[in-house]
């Protein structure tokens, strides 16, 4: 496994198609419809001008096996120290070691842009996600019952948190 800077015309394809699996098949994602190519051009490029990482993680044949990212929390300026990640892996690599090694490379990202809370939304179903979230010491910090509708049955959407060290100094404004 390699970590990698996912770049837009190497990887919308790959991205998208980890993207629509998880619309199709699972709660991982709270969206009802595939989303079409031409829709990664403004994803990249709301993650370029937010200063936003988009991670890879290949394979030694250069197939991207998985990949995450964060973006802000809130809208408000008090929130700008607290970002929202994701973390996907394609189905034919699950159970590899690559949401570990996403998750762990998008926490070096935060600390390093000083980034002080990292804040996952996860299907509260998920309890491999879940697990994964805990074993690098995300804490449970709500439940909103309810949140989501999607196959016939009401989602719960289980919110975890991590405190990182960033940053030294923190000022308002």
């Amino acid at each position: 496994m390699k970590i990698i800077a996912c770049e837009p015309a190497r990887h919308s394809a790959a991205i998208l198609g980890i993207f629509n699996d998880a619309i199709a098949n699972s709660t991982a994602l709270y969206d009802y419809q595939p989303r079409p190519l031409d829709s990664m051009a403004g994803w990249f490029e709301a993650k370029a001008r937010g200063q936003y990482p988009v991670i890879g993680v290949e394979d030694e044949d250069g197939t991207l096996m998985g990949f995450a990212s964060y973006g802000p929390f809130r809208a408000w300026p008090a929130y700008k120290y607290t970002v929202e990640h994701s973390v996907y892996v394609d189905a034919r690599c699950r159970g590899q070691g690559v949401g570990r090694a996403l998750l762990g490379a998008a926490i070096l990202a935060a600390e390093k842009q000083d980034y002080h809370v990292m804040v996952g939304g996860i299907d509260a179903a998920n309890a491999v996600s879940i697990k994964l979230h805990e074993s690098l010491g995300f804490k449970s910090c709500g439940i909103v019952r309810h949140a989501g509708f999607k196959f016939g049955r009401w989602l719960d959407l289980a919110f975890y948190q991590l405190i990182l060290r960033t940053p030294a100094t923190p000022v308002d404004g």
